[in-house]
């Protein structure tokens, strides 16, 4: 049973993967041989005849080289994901262990903000980012998604399971508000915290429409921007799409193997037991 469950998940990983192979495997092949063959066999996957050109010219465009992009796409999104971690979580902290007036009405309203769909409020934000100077700025990118209902929702589970009489116990001690926080709350909710980073560092790589709207400067563009400027009204360069496609996809990847041990525990558990 346990060799068949094996086989099983083998046979379905591969079929879920496939699409990724290929396009790696494409980013690696010259531009008429792509999609020369349909059918499925060892020359859909295997390239005729190798080639580095593809990434060649993405690196080494005038105009758009990638390095670039990818340098900006990373500052937004480490700093992005800091700061969304440091205010989601002292904002859940608050939730889920503070008392204030209003505090479930607050919770309510910060909840039934997961409703609102991002293009019902694009054009205020916009607006908002225009009257403060932020076009083609970095904070234009950063600043209006560190606060995330989702991630303050998620991390209010992690807190709201640490034992108040731990929190009463340091406070009798007489350890502040914010000493809790960064001594007992923080250590505790590291799978909750990890797995908040990794789809708020996701989400900022993947950023598109909101940078096509607010940054006009190449020079401060991100990666998602560079890689669908390769399809051009009347042509794509589908070697140089694939090829900058494997290249952005590696950052994700890297994030998750390494951190998916706290990922999954984050997943699977809503606090401490």
């Amino acid at each position: 049973m346990k060799t068949f469950k094996v086989f099983f998940m083998t046979v379905i990983s591969f079929f879920i993967l496939l699409p990724i192979i290929w396009m790696i495997l494409s980013s690696f092949r010259f531009e008429e041989e792509i999609f020369k063959y349909t059918e499925l066999g060892l020359h859909l996957l295997i390239p005729e005849n190798w080639t580095l050109q593809n990434y060649k010219d993405i690196f080494s465009g005038d105009q758009r080289p990638l390095d670039v992009y990818m340098l900006n796409t990373l500052f937004i999104a480490v700093v992005g994901t800091f700061l969304g971690l440091l205010v989601n979580s002292l904002a859940a902290f608050s939730f889920a262990k503070l008392r204030f007036p209003f505090k479930k009405t607050l919770f309510m309203v910060f909840l039934s903000t997961l409703a609102i769909p991002f293009e019902a409020i694009m054009i205020p934000q916009y607006l908002i980012i225009r009257d403060l100077g932020w076009l083609d700025t970095y904070t234009a990118l950063i600043v209006p998604q560190i606060v995330w209902a989702f991630g303050i929702f998620l991390l209010i589970q992690f807190f709201s399971d640490i034992p108040t009489s731990l929190i009463e116990a340091a406070r009798i001690d007489g350890a502040s508000w914010l000493k809790i926080y960064t001594r007992i709350a923080i250590p505790m909710s590291w799978p909750a915290l990890i797995t908040l980073g990794i789809i708020t560092f996701v989400n900022k790589w993947d950023e598109f429409l909101w940078a096509l709207i607010v940054i006009s400067d190449d020079a401060k563009q991100v990666i998602q921007i560079a890689i669908a400027s390769y399809s051009l009204e009347h042509y794509t360069s589908w070697g140089m799409t694939f090829a900058a496609s494997t290249i952005a996809s590696i950052p994700t990847m890297l994030i998750f193997l390494l951190l998916q041990r706290y990922y999954v525990q984050g997943v699977n558990t809503s606090g401490l037991k």
